[in-house]
């Protein structure tokens, strides 16, 4: 099986604690629709997260 992942979008946020929830609840509901959803630490910028949207 060839599983292509293709970024649709990223955008950096403030840094909050729970942006993981809303990450993780997007990932549960929307995933019959081959979306995929992350959150990571701005590695230049500690006080951003960086909000990826996916296409699975």
């Amino acid at each position: 099986m060839d599983s292509k992942i293709k970024t649709l979008s990223q955008v950096k946020v403030q840094k909050s604690e729970d942006l993981y929830k809303v990450v993780n609840s997007l990932n549960r509901t929307l995933k019959d629709r081959d979306l995929m959803f992350g959150v990571a630490y701005d590695d230049a910028d500690k006080t951003k997260m960086v909000f990826t949207i996916y296409e699975t």
